[in-house]
């Protein structure tokens, strides 16, 4: 009798990170070079099967970055167990050797490891958290780092900005900062947006946004730090970003911050044991709200 453990498939995860520069972002579209199809072919090619299929933490827009984005991807145990190499070296160490070999400059994947049971790499998020930069002082401008912090020209109140920031933390209807989906919910838990200019670090003489939640809609985290850099400009008083939240529309001067200033720093998981009912939870309330919500993406998911 076959033992069932030998014909169930493997899921690995993926821990990787990319420059969004030269990308359309991170989901597969037609005739543009993206973040997924262009690991999906190599993911292909290393373990010569057909079409595998990822599945991603936070989907990016073209030009955003990420630094700690993770991604699943399930396959047939005789294709993971089929990877092993020699002396003795396992499929995780093979699969990251090779891909290391054939993906592109501005894709790197850190680790490939079978996922603990009940690991999904969206579902089973408890929190994104994105960093956004910004250079306001010409005296910090680096040209080598042109394409991860955004170039401003006038001066910042980052004191200003944080105190705005500090009344949209907290679960509250982001519709004022989404772009509409037809039937996706814009309810979200921001758990931290908080501005700073760093005295010390790599960031140090920036304006950083760190912003946190369970998810994001679609342009959540730019328009956010759209609606902060009008503050910071002094053209808008420090209330007005929550009056826009109250009002729960979208102003026609609201501002979208350019996307290549955005980095995804860092998704986090609970432990092993909590991974599956994480993941159920998760559904179940995107669910609720109806269909179109179980697709809802997180910030800059599609391609403005």
């Amino acid at each position: 009798m076959t033992d069932p453990s030998t014909q169930s498939p493997v899921r690995v995860r993926i821990d990787l990170s990319y420059d969004g520069t030269g990308f359309a972002g991170w989901a597969t579209q037609p005739g543009l070079r993206t973040v997924q199809g262009t690991l999906e072919v190599a993911l292909g090619t290393v373990l010569r099967c057909p079409d595998p299929r990822l599945t991603v933490a936070g989907r990016t827009d073209a030009g955003v970055h990420a630094r700690g984005q993770v991604a699943h991807v399930d396959l047939d145990r005789q294709v993971w167990e089929g990877t092993l190499g020699r002396g003795g070296s396992g499929p995780s160490e093979v699969l990251l050797r090779r891909l290391a070999g054939i993906l592109p400059p501005d894709v790197v994947v850190h680790r490939t490891t079978p996922a603990a049971p009940g690991f999904d790499a969206r579902f089973s998020a408890m929190h994104r958290r994105y960093t956004y930069r910004l250079s306001d002082d010409i005296s910090q401008v680096d040209p080598l780092r042109r394409t991860h912090v955004v170039r401003h020209r006038f001066p910042l109140d980052v004191a200003a900005m944080s105190e705005a920031a500090v009344a949209l933390v907290g679960r509250h209807d982001f519709a004022a900062f989404c772009r509409p989906r037809p039937g996706a919910t814009t309810i979200r838990t921001l758990q931290v947006l908080d501005v700073a200019r760093p005295a010390i670090g790599p960031d140090a003489g920036l304006v950083a946004v760190v912003v946190q939640a369970d998810a994001f809609c679609h342009t959540m985290v730019r328009s956010l730090v759209g609606a902060l850099l009008t503050v910071g400009e002094g053209r808008r008083p420090v209330a007005w970003p929550a009056d826009q939240l109250a009002g729960g529309r979208r102003d026609g001067g609201s501002l979208v911050a350019p996307a290549h200033g955005l980095t995804l720093e860092e998704v986090v998981y609970p432990p092993d044991d909590e991974l599956e009912a994480r993941a159920e939870r998760t559904r179940a309330r995107r669910q609720h709200v109806g269909p179109a919500a179980t697709d809802c993406p997180d910030d800059a998911a599609v391609a403005d």
